[in-house]
């Protein structure tokens, strides 16, 4: 009967959003989310730097409209020579601009359908097949990469193939992502431990020589003239950091999710989104037998339900100036109506629901991000901080205190010493038990992987990197990081111990490492591409991590669409 009740009010309040929305007044706006990593955020992210456009990225993915907006903002202040307080772009970086267009400008469509294969499209842009009609769009692209990857003293060739397709009627918005991977030979899991390498989701086995996973992507979207609502399956990116973000990073699997954004006025944003991930623990309440013939007898397996909420506001109270507040929630067992409530203040709500009883709430969090481009000429300056457990009243008495956050620090100058060259440093920090708590489906996890930083808690990570674009379409980046990791702890020490163990408490390893990539997208979506990583441990128990170890890796290939 409960359970009835939480499934109709959640069908309620879905219900009354979408027909809120839908009495809403209409825009040409659609809500295509773009890859985060695809090139031309670097070079937005550039120019946002250097004052000429505004971009709002703390939340990623952001949609192919709002790139577009950014281009031609882009185009149009070119093209206002006369105004001598604007600095026109450099040849790289104008035909960088012409090249992004072919890929992002709207193509307009006639009464009549335009439908047409492997051919270019009105910008230029050769498509897989393409069909083009007022107030009706759609896009398809084969997808395909071939990479060779030496790690560690082992060595595995990854395949993979499949489509991607994206389009709009109206204001209605649709994408679909899918490629499959195949990888054959030695040393795929080390390639993965303890790196930002994204996670993939199998049936592990450590001495398998081959193996195959897939990765879909997708959603429908409805836009309206001040946001958008998406149900799809993605990552959600919060906040910024250079090889890691503290908040919400896509090194793990994608998830289903609901997500709303919100921009009532030019300089506010607000965002909402319900996720459902997996706790990857058996419910040893919902085992039954099943099976027939020679499966007869075997159990039938269910894991424990997990979610998460997740809300926050970006304000701007000038240009190039944003600050973000945000709050989280993960949670078990069953969906509960009051996240689903964007605007309810999930905290409050939980400890409501819970009495205050520590083992009947849920795992909370709070997030903060600052972020000023040009406020200083030419330069992006940024720090988040993400608050898992915090004692006001003690922060500064070290017997008492449970101080359980992290933050990052960094910022970057571009056009330094030479054109199209950018430095930047950045300093991270993630204190004991950050992302764990004491009910384990309610880790801040997906199988098993933060869905924050890689590195997980107990760390320090100190970085030197350098972004460079001595010519259009071709990319490179060099880092230098020092990482320090702390042991695991208990949940005993995390819930009862006073004080609290201290940062790098059983210091496990200390690693340093360079690495150096290039990226050269030679048509639309066909990249080149190869990097080189040397790396070095020094362990305080040889046996602490035995997958992974000193050495290089060296990864070399190409691709069609992002890898």
């Amino acid at each position: 009967m409960h359970t009835k009740k939480y499934i109709g009010g959640c069908k309620a309040v879905m219900l009354l959003v979408v027909l809120c929305i839908m009495g809403i007044s209409n825009t040409e706006a659609q809500t295509v989310w773009e890859n985060p990593e695809t090139p031309v955020m670097g070079y937005l992210q550039r120019m946002a730097q250097k004052g000429k456009i505004e971009l709002q990225d703390l939340i990623q993915p952001i949609t192919r409209k709002q790139i577009e907006t950014a281009l031609l903002a882009l185009e149009k202040s070119n093209l206002n020579i006369s105004n001598q307080n604007i600095i026109p772009l450099t040849t790289t970086e104008k035909k960088e601009l012409a090249f992004y267009l072919q890929e992002y400008k709207s193509v307009g469509g006639t009464d009549s359908a335009v439908l047409k294969a492997v051919q270019k499209d009105a910008n230029q842009r050769l498509r897989g097949l393409y069909l083009h009609q007022k107030d009706f769009s759609l896009n398809v692209d084969p997808m395909g990469s071939l990479m060779r990857v030496t790690s560690q003293g082992n060595s595995f060739t990854q395949m993979s193939h499949g489509l991607s397709f994206w389009g709009q009627a109206k204001q209605f918005a649709f994408q679909f992502y899918y490629k499959d991977y195949t990888e054959n030979g030695n040393g795929m899991e080390a390639f993965r431990i303890a790196s930002p390498e994204k996670s993939i989701i199998r049936l592990y086995n450590p001495t398998a020589t081959s193996q195959n996973f897939s990765e879909v992507r997708g959603s429908v979207s409805y836009s309206w003239n001040k946001g958008s609502i998406s149900l799809g399956k993605d990552h959600l990116n919060w906040g910024y950091g250079e090889n890691g973000k503290i908040v919400l990073d896509n090194k793990v699997s994608s998830y289903p999710l609901i997500r709303l954004d919100y921009h009532p006025t030019k300089w506010m944003q607000f965002n909402y989104t319900h996720a459902w991930l997996n706790s990857n623990i058996i419910d040893s309440n919902a085992l039954y037998t099943a099976g027939v013939g020679a499966g007869s007898g075997e159990l039938r397996v269910q894991y424990i339900p997990k979610y998460m909420a997740t809300h926050s506001l970006v304000f701007k109270p000038m240009k190039g100036l944003h600050i973000a507040i945000g709050e989280s929630v993960v949670y078990s067992d069953k969906t509960d109506i009051g996240f689903f409530i964007p605007v309810n203040f999930f905290k409050v709500y939980d400890n409501n629901r819970s009495n205050y009883n520590i083992n009947a709430g849920s795992n909370g969090q709070f997030f903060i991000q600052a972020s000023s481009r040009n406020q200083i000429k030419n330069t992006h300056l940024y720090g988040s901080m993400f608050i898992d457990e915090i004692r006001v009243a003690t922060i500064f008495d070290k017997s008492k205190s449970r101080n359980q956050l992290g933050y990052t620090l960094g910022g970057s100058v571009t056009d330094v010493l030479l054109p199209y060259l950018t430095l930047g440093t950045e300093y991270t920090r993630v204190n004991p038990f950050v992302y764990t708590n004491l009910v384990a489906a309610q880790n801040y996890t997906q199988y098993d992987r933060v869905m924050g930083d890689w590195m997980g808690n107990n760390f320090d990570r100190m970085m030197l990197f350098a972004k460079y674009n001595p010519i259009p379409k071709l990319n490179l980046y060099a880092r230098f990081q020092s990482i320090r990791k702390g042991g695991q702890g208990t949940i005993a020490a995390q819930y009862l111990a006073e004080p609290q163990p201290p940062f790098l408490f059983d210091l496990q390893s200390k690693r340093k490492d360079w690495f150096v990539q290039f990226k050269y997208e030679w048509i639309n979506n066909f990249y080149l591409l190869g990097s080189f990583e040397s790396i070095s441990y020094s362990y305080k128990n040889e046996n602490v991590h035995p997958a992974v170890q000193s050495g290089q890796t060296i990864q070399l290939g190409i691709s069609y669409g992002i890898r």
